[in-house]
């Protein structure tokens, strides 16, 4: 019984670690890119593109784990986004992965799942943000990335998930 799990183990493992090593390279080139692009790829939320592959091609453990980790990396290679906001945004894509497994449960319907769940996460971050504007932690405006395109991407990751999401994958369902 050991030897089968054992290349089991080994292959969900370095995908986990495949994709948390490009998800931390990505944001650590979203400003290269951006410039070579000469388009601000951070309007596509790349922070959370990257917790949306982690969900549908690796473990829910791992998605927890970039969800926290992905926001600190920024922050600390970059000193982008500022530490209030990189709390906020690292509550956020937590939120968002535990409320995607809570729904999922209950709904048992992956697109609504995620759906609900990236909202929700965003409701929240948005009425924090507003407070933390309000009482001066944080100099921004509430919406530094357009509604509509926060509607589209919302959507491409629901989509995304919605097609490619595995119940039998370790972490799923």
């Amino acid at each position: 019984m050991k030897t089968l799990a054992t290349p089991f183990i080994q292959k969900t493992t370095l995908v986990s670690l495949f994709t948390d090593i490009t998800a931390m390279a990505f944001i650590y080139l979203v400003p290269s890119i951006s410039h070579l692009l000469s388009f601000p790829v951070y309007l596509i939320e790349p922070m959370r593109l990257m917790l949306i592959l982690a969900m549908v091609h690796t473990s829910r453990k791992n998605a927890y784990l970039l969800a926290f980790t992905l926001p600190l990396f920024s922050l600390l290679i970059s000193g982008h986004p500022v530490l209030p906001k990189m709390l906020l945004i690292m509550l956020e894509l937590t939120l968002n992965v535990f409320l995607f497994y809570i729904l999922l449960k209950k709904v048992k319907y992956v697109f609504p799942a995620i759906l609900f769940s990236i909202m929700i996460s965003k409701i929240l971050y948005y009425f924090l943000k507003f407070i933390l504007i309000q009482v001066a932690v944080i100099n921004t405006e509430i919406f530094s990335t357009p509604i509509l395109i926060q509607v589209i991407t919302t959507f491409v990751f629901s989509i995304y998930l919605y097609f490619f999401y595995s119940p039998t994958q370790p972490g799923g369902r």
